[in-house]
């Protein structure tokens, strides 16, 4: 714009007063937008309301399925160690000699174990039972680390596990499931 407060373009000086008018107009709805996505002065920038409901929708719909994938991957995962390498785990099995045969045995019953209630898990056959049995499995191993170590890493992780399959007793709806 020029001094008077004409258009520099070169044609004709027209008035400024509308193209100011509906220039302050643009810029205070782009600043009126822009503060509902900001919030308050100071405050962090906010989601779309449309899209912190379908989100939230998301999340409802997908986060058991979830919880139920990884709780299996976990029981698959320690169920095949203890089934490839049973003697790493014989020094678990509480009030038997960590060298006896029979030790070594019952690792290999409880990787059997893990292993087929992480298949039942995963693919959401009997689940809540499955998911029962699982928090079973999981107390016994909690309290066993417990009595024989004090709460260590290893205790909390399989406390943090044990309220997985406790959350998955609780029939919470679940997606890719191949009974209900």
């Amino acid at each position: 714009m020029s001094k008077n407060g004409a258009w520099a373009t070169g044609s004709p000086a027209r008035s400024a007063a509308p193209a100011k008018a509906s220039a302050q107009a643009r810029e205070s709805g782009a600043a009126g937008k822009e503060a509902a996505v900001r919030g308050p002065a100071g405050s962090a920038p906010r989601a779309e309301p449309g899209l912190a409901a379908a989100a939230e929708r998301l999340a409802a719909q997908w986060a058991p399925t979830a919880a139920r994938m990884l709780l299996g991957v976990v029981l698959a995962w320690f169920g095949y160690h203890e089934l490839v390498q049973p003697a790493l785990w014989t020094g678990y099995v509480p009030g038997v000699p960590a060298t006896s045969q029979f030790a070594v045995a019952l690792v290999l019953m409880h990787g059997w174990v893990l292993l087929m209630l992480a298949v039942a898990i995963v693919a959401g056959v009997a689940l809540r039972l499955a998911a029962a049995v699982s928090a079973l499995a999981l107390a016994q191993i909690v309290l066993s680390l417990t009595i024989t170590g004090g709460l260590t890493d290893l205790t909390m992780r399989d406390i943090g596990v044990l309220g997985l399959a406790l959350f998955l007793t609780s029939g919470a709806k679940q997606r890719l499931v191949l009974s209900r």
